[in-house]
């Protein structure tokens, strides 16, 4: 066996490596917006895990392609996904955060700031 097939394996390897990594972490995110119970937590698992995911993917093609123009095309996508994909996360939260949509905090509670000095005892 040459050292070019065993290049050849060897990208191949990384290939299916990242990619499976990057389907394992879209899934993961998938069951995130499904499961998790408020719009907040269902962004945060969306915004995060998709663009990881992708990013992964799109490194596992890269270490597929046999010519530097698709190698180019795909570098392109990836930045323009690694700029845009938290870019609009954060705008659609920050929109629904201006809406007034609240997050549904059912485990923890904060006290209101004003109230906070009442609870533990320290009054005005």
């Amino acid at each position: 066996m040459s050292w070019a097939e065993i290049l050849q394996y060897a990208l191949f390897a990384g290939s299916v490596a990242a990619m499976t990594t990057g389907l394992v972490f879209v899934l993961a995110g998938a069951t995130g917006v499904m499961r998790l119970p408020d719009f907040y937590t269902r962004m945060h698992a969306a915004g995060v895990t998709d663009t990881l995911g992708a990013e992964l993917i799109i490194l596992g093609l890269i270490l597929q392609a046999h010519d530097w123009q698709t190698v180019a095309k795909l570098l392109l996508v990836g930045l323009l996904l690694f700029l845009t994909s938290p870019t609009a996360t954060h705008a659609i939260a920050n929109a629904a955060h201006r809406a007034g949509h609240k997050p549904r905090l059912s485990r923890f509670h904060p006290a209101h700031p004003a109230e906070a000095g009442k609870v533990s005892g320290e009054g005005r």
